[in-house]
């Protein structure tokens, strides 16, 4: 069994700089992280063994106690972050430049009076942050999902960590069902999602499976999995090596291998190693 790495896997620049931010943080006992800093379980592990408190990330409606909130890099609406000055906290802000990107453009879609629709996964943090600042707007999934909706004017968004096939479609979708609106598109996808899904792309015509390493709450690495499996190939998520079961690749010839944005280097390594180990003799191109 041969095993080959997707040609862009692993940390991108804002998972990267969140988790280094922490890192120089001079007293983290004074510091609650504000719901997952990066959706990675190791990560995570380590920053509370460092003394960081942590608000749960689908329960952040409390006030932390400690004088010090970390924002993490998925961000937080400015209705979020108002709210959390007023009770005198101090911000540490590590979300993503990627991440303000998508808050501007929904807001620029809103100043032009328009309806905003956010292409994402309703009740991730990052879309909950973009959505809860606008005084008209709502998550669509699927284009399954799309209506014709009671505007004029409608602007659309991308969570971003979208797969763009997706985008695409549902973008068509609500076009052929408000045929009559203005409806304007910012395309809001980030260039590590593009990268790591193009890279996919190339990969699966070489492999006869994919492994796919990251957090079981990270939403772009579950997308990389729903590609590799939409285009027929299958797909494993794993966290660990600890996950990996040898009988997934009893009748493979080639295993490919990749992982989501928020996945440590070592972790990758880790799995790659476990791979070969399953395969002797195996290479890696």
């Amino acid at each position: 069994m041969q095993v080959l790495l997707a040609d862009a896997l692993g940390f991108c620049f804002g998972v990267r700089d969140a988790i280094a931010t922490a890192d120089e943080t001079p007293r983290p006992r004074d510091v609650t992280i504000h719901g997952e800093l990066v959706h990675n379980e190791r990560v995570l592990s380590r920053l509370a063994g460092l003394g960081f408190a942590n608000s749960a990330e689908q329960g952040r409606g409390a006030v932390p106690v400690t004088p010090l909130v970390m924002i993490t890099a998925h961000g937080v609406s400015d209705r979020e972050r108002h709210r959390l000055e007023q009770a005198g906290k101090q911000l540490i802000d590590t979300t993503c430049p990627l991440v303000r990107k998508v808050h501007r453009a929904a807001q620029l879609l809103a100043a032009e009076g328009r309806h905003v629709l956010i292409v994402g996964r309703p009740g991730h943090v990052e879309v909950l942050g973009i959505y809860e600042d606008l005084a008209s707007g709502e998550v669509v999934e699927s284009a399954q999902m799309v209506k014709t909706y009671p505007y004029t004017r409608l602007g659309i968004v991308c969570q971003s960590t979208t797969p763009p096939r997706l985008a695409g479609e549902i973008a068509a979708a609500i076009r052929d069902a408000n045929p009559d609106a203005d409806i304007r598109f910012i395309d809001t996808i980030c260039q590590p999602t593009r990268d790591r899904q193009d890279a996919v792309v190339r990969l699966l015509p070489l492999v006869d499976a994919v492994v796919v390493v990251g957090g079981k709450n990270s939403n772009n690495t579950r997308e990389l999995a729903a590609l590799c499996r939409d285009r027929g190939v299958p797909a494993f998520h794993v966290q660990s090596p600890a996950d990996l079961d040898a009988s997934w690749f009893r009748d493979c010839r080639v295993v490919g291998l990749t992982a989501g944005t928020s996945t440590l280097d070592e972790t990758i390594e880790a799995v790659h190693r476990a791979l070969l180990d399953m395969a002797p003799g195996a290479s890696n191109d």
